[in-house]
């Protein structure tokens, strides 16, 4: 079985069972967005969470076997993203890209934002205009060494 395959056995699963990703994320102590991003098979999943998820969403061992796998990471199936919601990040850092990267080289110096040591979450914020999407990128800064 693949990670592309377990990934999809997990999301039928999941909705199968009615379970929320944060509750899958409960119960195997992670954070939503990590568990999200592994479950899809952009990260390696530990033995004992991956079983954890098995068991959860009533999986087979070749499940568990695949999301340990190590992944070839990189989720997009084309250069430019088709999906409507994958497709406003690409434009984001399309329009905002140049922007951020002037803002990080003027604070933290010549270097990048990991996206290995790395967290990200997502939230809804109220607004009587419509409600936000607030997506917080949290990477370490890694200055280039020379």
């Amino acid at each position: 079985m693949t990670k592309k395959e377990a990934a999809a056995a997990v999301v039928a699963a999941k909705q199968r069972l009615g379970l929320s990703w944060a509750q899958v994320a409960e119960a195997i102590g992670r954070a939503p967005a990590w568990t999200v991003a592994a479950l899809l098979g952009q990260h390696p999943v530990p033995e004992e969470a991956a079983k954890t998820v098995a068991a959860l969403l009533d999986l087979s061992e070749e499940v568990v076997l695949a999301l340990r796998t190590q992944p070839t990471r990189g989720a997009l199936e084309t250069a430019v993203p088709t999906d409507p919601t994958i497709y406003r990040f690409y434009e984001v850092l399309q329009v905002y890209g140049p922007a951020i990267k002037e803002l990080i080289h003027e604070e933290f110096g010549d270097g990048i934002m990991s996206a290995i040591n790395f967290r990200m979450d997502v939230k809804r914020v109220e607004d009587p205009a419509g409600d936000r999407v607030v997506v917080t990128l949290d990477g370490k800064f890694l200055p280039y060494q020379w």
